[in-house]
């Protein structure tokens, strides 16, 4: 089998704020910490990267700018999604001429289309421009479940190549992987479930966590690789409990109060989301630090 276009230890990169501005030396500086700690894929302007409150002009820079700074060092699959069909395909199209290696899409929130509404959402975007589409079911955020039936009829597209899955139902994702062609991957989309979903057959995780740990979410990857299940169920054991601190609060509100904390950012979030709570940052900032995260 040809190796997947997208595999291994994806991060769902933050968007740095300075001051109300992208902080671009900051973006960099996130950049690069996750390529040398083996990230082998860079994930700009998704829900970690607030891409929400991103104005078309600042989700076309931060993709560029991902691209730049990546340098080929890592792939980039860029945050294209929308709940506006013509967006997303403007989107879309954006992102492969910025340079992106693949494109990430999510189901439309909000409107919440039947399954026919999603498969021809998805296959306006696929059919739209050559760059590989990567579908994004997350129904926690959208209100709407992508079926697997959807999923394989989307999968016959020559540009569909995975779906990040975050459904949290592991029998859904074990029809989808079963289903699936083997040119299509099933990712991760939930930091806590990657090991289970290594097991089913996953080909990689996109993970918030990656953000906080990259090299622990590299080497749980490589242990995958080698059939080192006792690595690899030994590093979810080890950071399944920071896997749940980054959804003790609305995503990305701890990941970017961790990577504040670790100084590699400034604690900025763009309204209607604010600061953590600071009972739950204490707590955060104990659990780094037992961790060995953060110095005491």
């Amino acid at each position: 089998m040809r190796e997947p276009l997208f595999t291994g230890s994806m991060v769902a990169i933050v968007t740095p704020f300075k001051n109300g501005q992208l902080d671009e030396s900051a973006l960099k500086t996130l950049i690069d910490f996750q390529i040398n700690e083996g990230t082998s894929v860079i994930v700009p302007c998704g829900t970690t990267g607030e891409s929400a409150t991103l104005s078309h002009e600042e989700h076309d820079r931060v993709i560029a700018l991902t691209v730049q700074i990546t340098a080929s060092r890592a792939k980039v699959l860029a945050g294209a999604g929308s709940n506006n069909t013509t967006e997303a395909v403007r989107l879309h199209q954006s992102c492969k001429k910025a340079g992106a290696d693949g494109a990430l899409h999510i189901t439309p929130y909000y409107n919440k289309p039947p399954q026919e509404g999603l498969f021809q959402h998805f296959s306006a975007v696929a059919k739209s421009c050559d760059l590989p589409v990567v579908l994004y079911n997350v129904p926690g955020r959208t209100s709407v479940n992508m079926t697997p039936d959807t999923v394989m009829r989307l999968a016959a597209l020559d540009t569909v190549v995975g779906i990040k899955e975050a459904s949290g139902n592991l029998e859904q994702a074990s029809e989808i992987i079963a289903r699936a062609p083997e040119s299509f991957s099933l990712y991760s989309g939930e930091d806590a479930l990657t090991y289970p979903l290594y097991v089913l057959g996953a080909r990689g995780v996109i993970s918030v966590t990656a953000n906080v740990t990259p090299s622990d979410l590299a080497k749980q990857y490589t242990a995958i690789k080698k059939n080192d299940h006792p690595t690899a169920l030994a590093i979810h054991n080890r950071l399944f409990n920071l896997h749940r601190a980054m959804f003790w609060e609305t995503n990305p509100i701890p990941v970017k109060t961790a990577l504040a904390l670790m100084g590699l950012i400034q604690e900025e979030f763009r309204l209607p989301l604010v600061a953590m709570t600071p009972s739950l940052r204490e707590k955060l900032k104990s659990l780094l630090q037992s961790m060995g995260i953060l110095q005491s």
